[in-house]
């Protein structure tokens, strides 16, 4: 299975943060098919641990499989439902998307539409200027049910997940248009990278655990069952474009500073050492409002080099869109890099 074919199963499968266990088996079942060994961690995040030359300074790398989403905040007297968020994203971003809510009692989806309260023109003369916000923002469920105690009935509960239609799609030139490609790229690129190494029974020169983690989204990531032995520890997330930025969707980007502050520069002019050597395009950037895993590692006090890279994505947080020659530049990068030996 190629890169694209593992990012296209991984945005099947509904992953708003909390509600992670269906991707995660997905992991699991994937690598030990492989034949690696996997161990699912108490916080619900997937290690692989690849055995290097060096087993005594260890490498972590990081992907994150939880997205955005919703929860159910409370049904209306109307039958629709209210939200909360999950992850940082503006109403506006999920505004007419298509949804599913998870009803935790039955075990069932029902689906349904996000919209604003005041949607029709013909009735509500602020429908196009209203402020979205959580109490204007709701579900419109796919089923006939016109007040509570009928949306009640179908088992919907507060605290029910509602996951996003993702609408992927690959153009002829080569775009990647979907929701959730952060952060389903490097989880496809982290799992194509384990199939090559142990089809071509590669050893990496160290120990590497590749983490899985599935609360990113919310702040507290892959911070905690960090071996004691690792040194380094690379994010593998996504770059972010807009006013001021270099990223781009045909090139890797390698994080300089985010709102956490700035990454180790040893291990940031390692990687860009790497992909001069190797010919890898990629662009130097700051996320000015942008957290990942290894920056929440560190908040947590893990005392290692921490790094961050990953495709170009833009529209992060809405209707995301990349393209092939990112996701190669990428996944690239990590290879070389873990094919090498530690920071200088």
């Amino acid at each position: 299975m190629s890169t694209l074919k593992y990012l296209e199963k991984l945005i099947e499968i509904p992953s708003p943060t909390g509600y992670t266990r269906e991707v995660t088996e997905y992991i699991v079942k994937e690598v030990r098919d492989m034949g690696y060994e996997a161990v699912k961690t108490n916080k619900g995040g997937v290690i692989v641990t690849l055995k290097g030359k060096d087993d005594t300074k260890h490498r972590a790398i990081t992907a994150h499989v939880d997205t955005l989403g919703a929860i159910v905040r409370a049904v209306k007297s109307d039958g629709r439902l209210k939200m909360d968020k999950i992850g940082g994203f503006p109403w506006n971003m999920i505004e007419g998307e298509n949804c599913l809510v998870h009803v935790a009692s039955t075990g069932k989806t029902v689906s349904g539409t996000i919209l604003i309260h005041q949607t029709s023109t013909h009735v509500y003369r602020d429908a196009g200027t209203a402020e979205r916000t959580q109490d204007n923002m709701e579900v419109r469920l796919d089923e006939k049910v016109e007040s509570k105690e009928e949306t009640k009935a179908l088992g919907i509960e507060v605290g029910d997940f509602i996951s996003f239609d993702p609408r992927m799609t690959i153009t002829e030139s080569g775009f990647v248009k979907s929701r959730f490609l952060d952060d389903k790229v490097s989880v496809a690129i982290l799992l194509n990278l384990l199939k090559i190494y142990k089809k071509e029974n590669i050893e990496l020169p160290n120990t590497t655990h590749f983490m899985f983690s599935c609360f990113e989204e919310v702040g507290h990531g892959a911070n905690s069952s960090i071996p004691a032995e690792v040194t380094e520890y690379l994010a593998v997330d996504m770059g972010a474009m807009g006013d001021d930025q270099q990223t781009d969707e045909y090139t890797v980007s390698i994080c300089v500073k985010d709102a956490s502050g700035p990454y180790n520069y040893e291990f940031r002019q390692h990687l860009v050492k790497l992909a001069k050597e190797n010919n890898i395009p990629f662009k130097l950037d700051i996320y000015p409002y942008y957290g990942s895993d290894a920056s929440s590692a560190m908040r947590a006090g893990a005392e290692v080099k921490h790094a961050l890279l990953g495709a170009g994505i833009e529209s992060s947080h809405s209707y995301e869109r990349t393209h092939k020659d990112s996701i190669e530049a990428t996944e690239r990068l990590v290879d070389v890099y873990l094919r090498n030996g530690l920071v200088k």
